[in-house]
């Protein structure tokens, strides 16, 4: 073997691998989705959200990967089918992360999880999906055409499966209210889907025009405690400090104190370039300001003693830092605060951005 087809192989298969790494992560995302759904578990929702993240940029990479593939060895029959059928694959590995998403979202909006008949059709019609999802996933990965043709005939039964679900919800005595409601989601569904497929058309004329790609998303983060005195404020002082250009962040508290913790200020304009801050009420935050955020961050107690209800879009997470409140602070005391929320924002950074947070 030549050193040029040595290379064109190892450039395959690290495609392959990464791929297939993918395809681990979205499976995953649609399990605990599905999970969090069938439970109520708002944490394990709010989890596949912000990890949704890292299989965006994976697929970005993998596409990069491909067209640099095909730029560098102009592969032809076999090699060609390969790539074109790994870009799709990879987009459509993509989708499915946001169908995890979509789901996860749900879950924390739904007043209580599914039970009944409709709560054992889920976990039923769930478990073929997942089979589903796996089996074509071990096609693709061993490029295995019979389980690829074994799995598509799983489809037309879950369609047939589905339309029993339908008829059955039908037959309660309020399915005329059932069928509007699922007519009306059907609709509004399938325009945000045109909607969005239309921008990324929109996205992919500009970089063929121009080389312009996607500028990175800018993300919204607010810290929340009781007093928004201490720890909020570091956290926001923080994050702002150390990456800030991958997010906007602010901070508030349910019961502000008049003003920061004397300690914490003199602490951070001694650490940090530039500290400037004041206590905020959560009272101040509109509904439209929330709906803004892509997150919100907890430092103290759950996220639903501060927001009892989260937009759909907005995220959220738990840290449970001890509140220090308004007493006089020792340096350790704040030094330990201090790398305690610098770590966390930094996983925090990892999770949203990879590498490229700055």
């Amino acid at each position: 073997m030549s050193h040029l087809e040595q290379r064109l192989n190892n450039d395959l298969e690290n495609i392959r691998a990464k791929v297939a790494a993918q395809a681990v992560l979205v499976e995953t995302a649609l399990r605990n989705a599905v999970q969090a759904f069938q439970t109520g578990n708002h944490t394990l929702a709010h989890t596949t959200v912000l990890n949704d993240h890292p299989i965006n940029r994976n697929m970005r990479a993998i596409d990069r990967l491909c067209h640099s593939f095909i730029a560098v060895h102009l592969p032809s029959a076999g090699h060609l089918r390969l790539i074109s059928a790994v870009i799709r694959v990879n987009i459509e590995l993509e989708r499915i992360g946001d169908y995890a998403v979509t789901i996860a979202r749900e879950a924390i909006q739904l007043t209580s999880p599914p039970t009944g008949e409709i709560g054992r059709e889920l976990e039923r019609l769930s478990g073929e999906t997942f089979m589903m999802l796996k089996q074509s996933i071990k096609a693709f990965n061993e490029l295995n055409p019979e389980i690829a043709r074994s799995t598509m005939l799983i489809a037309d039964q879950m369609e047939h499966n589905l339309d029993m679900v339908y008829a059955q919800m039908m037959s309660s005595d309020q399915h005329h209210v059932v069928k509007d409601t699922f007519a009306t989601f059907v609709v509004f569904t399938q325009l945000k889907r045109s909607a969005d497929q239309a921008k990324n058309l929109c996205e992919e004329t500009v970089f063929a025009a121009t080389g312009d790609q996607k500028a990175p998303k800018v993300y919204k983060i607010l810290f929340v405690d009781e007093s928004n005195s201490v720890a909020s404020q570091m956290a926001e002082a923080i994050a702002r400090n150390n990456y800030p250009k991958s997010a906007l962040y602010t901070s508030a508290g349910k019961n502000p104190a008049a003003d920061i913790n004397p300690g914490l200020r003199q602490f951070l304009e001694m650490r940090l370039a530039r500290f400037e801050g004041s206590t905020t009420s959560i009272a101040q935050i509109s509904p439209n300001k929330l709906a803004d955020q892509t997150l919100v961050v907890s430092l103290q107690g759950p996220v639903s003693d501060y927001f009892p209800k989260l937009p759909f879009h907005t995220a959220a997470l738990e840290w449970n830092i001890p509140n220090i409140g308004s007493a006089p602070l020792e340096d350790n005391d704040m030094e330990s605060l201090y790398r305690e929320i610098a770590l966390r924002i930094s996983d925090l950074m990892n999770i949203m951005h990879g590498e490229e947070a700055s």
